[in-house]
């Protein structure tokens, strides 16, 4: 090819870069001017917010998401497929009972049963005991933890097997962060790459805020403020392309002969967790993953749950907890350095 022949190759090809750059151009000023809708509300017994950079307005269809997962996972709902199983009843779980009921059985074997969704029972009984100041007695907590312990309950042939009939199941404790992940399916597959959806506490980020800034959370500083007044924060997380959960009893517990008993039960033991942790907060790939994992390590105390963490590099923590001396001192993942903004 002489260069003649080049040049001319060259003049076709001008043009059509330069459509290539504006189109580039004029979709990332497009993305850029799109606003960010706002959406709140109420579902599974708490609130949600989600932000999202989209020309639509959404809400409906979110909503209808939502809807999806508390037909399925939801005690609040007489009607959903965890109520039914509850009562008895034969039922078909579907897709996304199946998938939450497999993650937490793949946890609770990971935290050697510190999260287990079989142990509402346990729960209901000791949180009458805070209520009312008298603690269940031996005799109750042994008879209670006969219908608790995730190995009771399986699934096979299509349906969900309990030893005994009297087991409870309740995902609570799991529910908010698949929930979060649901909304973040639907709003990726609708293209939308900058949201951040946030479902009582537990959220999933991504892209960037309206701000143009990475997405920043703040976490609580633990008081015993039991009105949630103060609103100081520990620290500020840089969870862009991620999912956070918090779990922390420092605003429920109860005095009692001079012990502090928190609300948090040991599936194992059936009674309150008595160590260190203040606050759990764990990042993760997806947020029902960080949602029971925050959950176990408030039950698993400080050294099991840093040993679990050097084990499973997906999962980072930031933790708050007492020392010997009653004052609060953290801990925090090593890959989580560069996250924490302050």
């Amino acid at each position: 090819m002489n260069i003649s022949d080049r040049k001319k190759r060259l003049l076709w090809q001008v043009p059509f870069l330069c459509f290539l750059i504006a189109g580039t151009v004029y979709i990332i000023r497009q993305q850029q001017d799109s606003p960010y809708q706002h959406n709140r509300g109420a579902i599974f017994g708490t609130t949600y917010h989600i932000a999202y950079q989209s020309n639509d307005n959404l809400e409906k269809e979110i909503l209808a998401e939502l809807n999806k997962v508390d037909a399925s996972l939801s005690t609040f709902n007489k009607r959903s497929i965890i109520s039914r199983i509850n009562r008895n009843e034969s039922v078909a779980p579907d897709e996304m009972f199946l998938e939450v009921f497999q993650l937490a059985e793949q946890i609770s074997k990971e935290t050697d049963g510190a999260f287990d969704i079989t142990v509402a029972p346990l729960v209901n009984a000791c949180g009458f005991g805070f209520k009312t100041g008298a603690k269940p007695t031996p005799n109750t907590i042994d008879s209670l933890r006969r219908i608790v312990g995730f190995k009771k309950v399986s699934y096979s042939n299509g349906r969900i097997k309990k030893q005994d009939p009297r087991i409870m199941l309740d995902c609570s404790a799991i529910a908010k962060g698949f929930g979060s992940d649901v909304v973040a399916r639907y709003l990726r597959s609708k293209n939308i790459k900058n949201f951040m959806v946030e479902i009582g506490g537990e959220i999933v980020a991504s892209g960037i805020s309206e701000k143009r800034l990475p997405w920043n959370v703040g976490v609580a500083r633990p008081t015993d403020d039991s009105l949630n007044i103060n609103q100081e924060l520990q620290a500020v997380l840089s969870i862009t392309d991620n999912a956070m959960a918090t779990s922390g009893n420092y605003r429920k517990f109860y005095y009692k002969d001079g012990k502090k008993y928190a609300h948090t039960i040991d599936p194992r033991t059936g009674y309150p967790v008595q160590h260190n942790i203040l606050s759990a907060t764990v990042l993760a790939n997806n947020c029902a993953t960080a949602d029971a994992y925050a959950t176990a390590f408030m039950v698993m105390g400080l050294e099991k749950t840093r040993q679990l963490i050097e084990n499973h590099p997906r999962i980072q923590a930031y933790l708050i907890y007492t020392d010997p001396q009653g004052h609060n001192k953290v801990w925090f993942s090593p890959a989580l350095k560069d996250k924490i903004q302050n």
